[in-house]
This record gives structure tokens, C-alpha cells and sequence, in this order.
């Protein structure tokens, strides 16, 4: 792995939430790092594809990442406030995706689950 790449993986460890690219740009430039937008994006692509950082979309459309805490498939529940993420498995899930395309008559099926709401302290706070 790339020094730049370990850099942007180190801070997603960190990292208890989903951050975006630029995000996690604007950290690196703060702590003082010289490294570019581009090679943010391109690291956090890697890492994607290397398996170790997950990807979801927000409801606004961009693209957030997280180091990943297990190597099995696996869906997140996301609080929309604070960004808690907690990694659930989801066995109904899949065998609902393999039912609906073999129903179709596809296969290789692949997909994504994410559900949102708000963690028990968000909820607290705004009672």
C-alpha cells in the first residue's frame, strides 16, 4: 500500500462514521499533508476495491467511505445526525435479492442495503 494510501486508510480507521472525499482531503491539508484531491479520490477507489474501506451513498448522492470492520458481505445502519454506523448482517436480505433474480432469471446477483435513521442518542437530544 501507497504512503499516500495508508495515510487516507489511516484516517477512515479512525474514523467511527462514513467520511467523504473531501472530507477527509480537507484533513490531510489541515494536519499539513501535500497530497491532492485526485489521489484522495484514487486512494479511497482502491481501498474500495482492495475490500478494505465500504462505500454507501448518502441521500444527497455522494459517495462515503468507512474502513471496514468485517470482511464478510455485510449492510450498515446510519444515523443521518451523527453518523454512527453500526455493520448488520442481513440473511433475509439475501435471500430476498437471490430469490428476486432468480424469479427473473438472472444470476450473479449482487447488491447493497443501507438503512438510516437516528442512533438513540441523536433521538435523546432532540426529545
Amino acid at each position: 500500500m501507497s504512503n499516500r494510501r495508508e495515510a487516507v486508510y489511516d484516517i477512515l480507521r479512525h474514523s467511527g462514521s462514513f467520511r467523504s472525499a473531501q472530507d477527509i482531503y480537507a484533513e490531510m491539508r489541515a494536519e499539513g499533508a501535500k497530497i491532492g484531491l485526485t489521489t484522495v479520490y484514487r486512494a479511497l477507489q482502491a481501498l474500495a476495491d482492495a475490500g478494505h474501506v465500504d462505500v454507501l451513498r448518502t441521500d444527497e448522492g455522494e459517495a462515503a467511505y468507512r474502513a471496514c470492520a468485517s470482511s464478510q458481505h455485510h449492510h450498515h445502519l446510519v444515523c443521518r445526525r451523527c453518523g454512527r454506523t453500526i455493520e448488520v448482517a442481513g440473511p433475509t436480505v439475501e435471500r430476498w435479492a437471490e430469490a428476486v433474480g432468480a424469479e427473473h432469471g438472472f444470476t450473479d446477483i449482487t447488491h447493497t442495503v443501507e438503512v438510516f435513521g437516528t442512533c438513540p442518542a441523536c433521538a435523546a437530544t432532540s426529545r
